[in-house]
């Protein structure tokens, strides 16, 4: 470790992956800020690292004061920020006739106005905090379930969405001389607590409670059997969170699983089939004076540099 050694802002490093994720970071040599809403899980690690390598902070994620706090905490302490992770979220498991409001605003405050306003934070002080040029690195923990959704997870899925569209926007923000930019993460399934304690579920309304209904069967397959029956190692998320963030030029999403990767691609596919069979609708509604040609040319120059 040294002055120099990449200082890492880590929501939700209590368990799972952003636990691992800390111990990768730290046995690294990198220095760690971690960040939990009960400090106290973390206490044997006082003891193991020193206060220069580690600052545990309590954060709950929703609250912007506790953020503010624990950013001025960061640049008191470490002087520095290179890395951070929105890691911090759980999932809510509930058709959307039987979710509750309170309960869906309260998933959206987690798992997307949290990081928001994190990234709100995390770029003025990489830009004018850490020494020119240093820039930095946000790495935003979606899910595959924020590319392809599926029945029950309406509201994780829709908050995974806005936090998709949410970085890739910020990322095309970013002037390319302060060396910031931002990557979505998208895990499958982890053997974490997200398939347990960090997992809400309610109960489905009695129209969808046939055993063989789409939301029935879904719910049997995939929160049936918990967190055991998933095949990702958070282990190895940490030590692929530290590859990422340690690319000159990472690419805008990346997924963490074979399943997640299948899920994408599939999605991917079924977007560019359906936009081809379905092209002639598309190019209706254009003035008659409209090369679609010339337009579909230029969008794909534009794209192309976008990124």
């Amino acid at each position: 470790m040294s002055e120099n050694s990449r200082v890492w802002f880590i929501t939700g490093a209590s368990q799972g992956i952003g636990r691992s994720l800390l111990d990768a970071v730290l046995a690294a040599g990198d220095r760690a800020v971690a960040t939990l809403r009960r400090p106290e899980v973390l206490a044997e690690y006082k003891d193991k690292y020193p206060a220069s390598q580690l600052l545990i902070q309590r954060l709950d994620v929703t609250s912007v004061e506790e953020i503010d706090a624990a950013f001025a905490q960061v640049k008191e302490h470490f002087g520095r920020l290179d890395v951070v992770v929105n890691n911090a979220g759980y999932g809510l498991v509930a058709e959307i006739e039987g979710t509750p409001e309170d309960e869906a605003r309260r998933c959206f405050e987690t798992c997307f106005w949290g990081p928001f306003h994190i990234c709100q934070r995390a770029v003025p002080f990489m830009r004018d905090v850490n020494p020119p040029g240093v820039g930095g690195r946000i790495l935003n923990v979606s899910s595959c379930g924020g590319y392809a959704s599926n029945q029950t997870l309406s509201i994780y899925n829709g908050a995974k969405f806005a936090l998709e569209g949410m970085t890739e926007s910020l990322r095309k923000e970013m002037d390319p001389s302060w060396n910031i930019t931002a990557v979505i993460v998208q895990p499958g399934g982890f053997r974490t607590a997200w398939g347990g304690d960090s997992l809400k579920v309610f109960p489905s309304p009695p129209a969808y409670a046939a055993p063989d209904s789409p939301c029935a069967a879904f719910r049997a397959m995939s929160f049936g059997g918990g967190p055991s029956r998933a095949i990702g190692d958070p282990r190895k998320a940490g030590a692929a969170l530290m590859r990422i963030a340690g690319m000159p030029a990472p690419p805008l999403r990346v997924q963490l699983g074979s399943e997640s990767m299948a899920i994408v691609k599939a999605k991917a596919k079924e977007t560019l089939v359906n936009a081809e069979k379905h092209a002639d609708i598309a190019h209706s509604t254009n003035f008659d004076d409209v090369d679609k040609d010339a337009v579909l040319k230029m969008f794909e120059m534009y794209l192309a540099k976008s990124d």
